[in-house]
């Protein structure tokens, strides 16, 4: 593939140094020559959704990049920075090192079995939804506005703004 795509990728933590290893996952996903950053939220502290009971809360943000990879290339890049940080799939939904995902690759709808598009809950969710418009305030998602959809998300109201370091 040579014509750039631009790809909106959503990045979790709750285990280790999450503000870290969020910082460290982006660089690592930009590093990859076919890959170039085009923006990146600030960070928000979630509660955990759906999986087991009595998770630390994650850190979520979410980034636009520009690429040449394919589709599935991306993910396996993305796949690739996840083990890099430990990522374990043992429990799912369970507490993790780093989750990356793909939310859009362009205007491409799949419904692969090994990557979906739009990821096929990116709308439900704040944790997704809420980072993405903070980045992107004019951005949307099946034709909704992603802030809208962020609004109405049910986990809305475990979402926070998490502070920058110098804020303490």
């Amino acid at each position: 593939m040579s014509t750039a795509v631009h790809a909106v990728i959503a990045l979790g933590s709750n285990l280790g140094e999450r503000s870290t290893t969020l910082t460290d996952a982006v660089d690592e996903l930009t590093a990859h020559p076919a890959v170039r950053l085009r923006g990146v939220s600030a960070i928000a502290q979630t509660r955990p959704v759906g999986g087991p009971a009595g998770q630390p809360d994650f850190l979520n943000l979410v980034m636009e990049v520009e690429t040449t990879l394919a589709p599935l290339e991306l993910l396996r890049h993305c796949q690739h920075v996840e083990q890099a940080h430990h990522r374990v799939r043992e429990v799912r939904w369970g507490p993790r090192t780093l989750d990356v995902d793909i939310i859009t690759y362009g205007e491409l709808a799949s419904d692969d079995e090994v990557l979906t598009l739009p990821h096929p809950r990116a709308a439900e969710r704040a944790f997704v939804l809420q980072p993405w418009a903070w980045m992107d305030p004019d951005a949307t998602l099946g034709g909704r506005k992603v802030a809208e959809l962020a609004a109405a998300a049910a986990d809305r109201d475990g979402l926070a703004p998490y502070p920058r370091p110098e804020d303490g």
